[in-house]
């Protein structure tokens, strides 16, 4: 680097706001650039808020918080988390219909066809059929849910036991002070405060300093703004400008509200197609997280607060609480010098967990490209071609959730069913309902398995699929399935039961049962 360019170098990152986003962030930076030189500063202020409703993860934070050096038993106990399997969606595709999106693959591929081919093929010999039982019959992670069951995947990939992967289920308002704690021992700055100025460059635009209501000024190079939807500098500050997608994803309001537990402590979040939206059911350790995702344009608050409050497994420990939103997200989450994290960037509903998934994307992808010096262009532009990648091919998955149904007992669900869904998507589902075949990418979240747990399980039924599944003797698949099918049941008979796993690796915050 030449003298001039370590003149120019970015020495000073600032991030505006805490919560999930800005200490997740401040976490990733100081522990992959702090012993670089970097200065980290947190502005935050008590008096504000955070939604920390996002309490269910995907396997990607895994590698995340491994990245980063969090321990797993420790990060488990301070934020009361269980482990997660997948996600079980009822209702969707027909009332009374349930399936659920597995963290893991089906079956076993062979000669480079998908399993769910095999499986498909032998659905057209009406002897056969009723043998093969459902798909979900053939996912280990959808057997282990059913039982309550759970143990870390082996590291032999030979084994039945490795196909599969798992994330967390925790308490968000826990898990910001928790990476707080983490990110300070690693160097970071926090100020509290709230920011009531902030100074641009009169030619660039750029932002140079941010001013707190005590009058102190704090300058930087790189800004990140984690101040959730009010966007104060990547929207109020440099007006960046919002695609919104509510008429694909119409919900706009959500009615949140903690329980106490009943029965079980299931390894898995639920999803329960409701008349004008979604409630979700997430359990902790000490909780079960409840809420409704719902459209204000055929619901009123009080009937979907009811309908949330009606379905609670157990009492009540606090008072629903609303919360509002758009969907869609910001057209540059990298604007100038300023990177918009968290829910100042978008909004994508958390049907399918992917809130933190996109701010733990968010830090990755700055990490993988973060400027030595401050000429942002270059960087910026690739920024923001991947994040919007990120955004649109989970915008679409959540969209076929909602499309892909028989449903027509409300107004909202006949809108969701006959509504234009953008070409994306379309191509996608027309290419699964002529060939079996899944769309495959390089770049963004969910792969073949999970859009065949959705396809299948809302009823979405392939008319043909991969020939080369017909190269194999129908009794020589059936005899291979039934043999698949009974070694999945007895691997996942043998895991662990959650709640004790838990409680049996130091993991439970206070004594954890099956039933508590």
């Amino acid at each position: 680097m030449t003298a001039a360019n370590m003149q120019d170098r970015v020495k000073n990152v600032v991030i505006i706001g805490g919560g999930t986003a800005g200490w997740m962030t401040a976490a990733g930076l100081a522990s992959m650039l702090g012993q670089t030189g970097l200065n980290i500063t947190l502005i935050e202020s008590e008096a504000i808020g955070i939604v920390g409703v996002g309490e269910a993860t995907l396997p990607h934070i895994r590698l995340f918080n491994e990245t980063i050096g969090v321990n797993e038993a420790e990060f488990m106990a301070a934020t009361s988390a269980t482990f997660k399997l997948g996600i079980e969606f009822c209702d969707w595709g027909r009332l009374g219909d349930s399936y659920i999106h597995p963290f893991g693959e089906f079956g076993l591929a062979n000669e480079g066809v998908a399993f769910h081919h095999y499986w498909r093929c032998m659905q057209d010999d009406a002897e056969t059929a009723p043998d093969i039982g459902a798909l979900d019959e053939y996912s280990l992670p959808i057997l282990a849910c059913k039982m309550a069951k759970f143990q870390p995947p082996s590291e032999d990939p030979r084994s039945v036991l490795s196909t599969y992967r798992y994330a967390y289920q925790f308490d968000a308002l826990q898990y910001a002070p928790f990476m707080r704690d983490h990110a300070e021992k690693r160097g970071v700055t926090r100020i509290e405060g709230k920011v009531t100025h902030v100074d641009q460059d009169s030619g660039t635009g750029d932002i140079l300093s941010v001013t707190m209501d005590n009058g102190q000024s704090i300058s930087g190079d790189l800004f990140i703004d984690c101040t959730g939807f009010f966007g104060l500098l990547i929207e109020k500050t440099l007006e960046t400008g919002y695609d919104e997608w509510s008429k694909w994803l119409p919900c706009d309001r959500a009615v949140a509200v903690p329980c106490e537990h009943e029965g079980t402590l299931l390894p898995y979040t639920r999803a329960t197609a409701d008349k004008a939206g979604w409630r979700w059911r997430i359990p902790l350790q000490h909780r079960t997280g409840n809420g409704h995702v719902y459209s204000s344009g055929f619901t009123s608050d009080d009937a979907a607060t009811d309908s949330l409050l009606a379905n609670l497994e157990g009492k009540a420990l606090a008072d629903p609480r609303q919360l509002r939103f758009v969907t869609g997200k910001r057209r540059k989450l990298w604007n100038r010098n300023c990177i918009a994290i968290g829910l100042s960037g978008g909004f994508l509903e958390p049907l399918e967990s992917t809130s933190i998934y996109l701010i733990q994307e968010g830090v990755t992808k700055l990490l993988e490209m973060f400027p030595q010096t401050s000429n942002f262009t270059v960087h910026a532009e690739e920024y923001n071609r991947r994040m919007d990648l990120e955004f649109e091919r989970i915008r679409d998955f959540l969209i076929l959730h909602y499309h892909a149904t028989e449903r027509d007992d409300s107004a909202f669900w006949n809108y969701m069913r006959t509504m234009d869904i953008p070409d994306s998507l379309a191509e996608k589902i027309e290419l699964f309902k002529s060939s079996g075949r899944v769309a495959s990418y390089n770049h963004g979240l969910f792969l073949m398995p999970s859009w065949v747990a959705v396809y299948i399980g809302q009823r979405v039924m392939p008319q043909r699929y991969d020939w080369r599944a017909d190269r194999l003797d129908k009794g020589h698949i059936k005899k291979h399935l039934s043999g698949l099918r009974n070694h999945m049941h007895q691997a996942a008979m043998s895991m662990q039961d959650h709640a004790s796993y838990i409680q049996n690796n130091n993991m439970a915050r206070r004594p954890v049962t099956a039933a508590s």
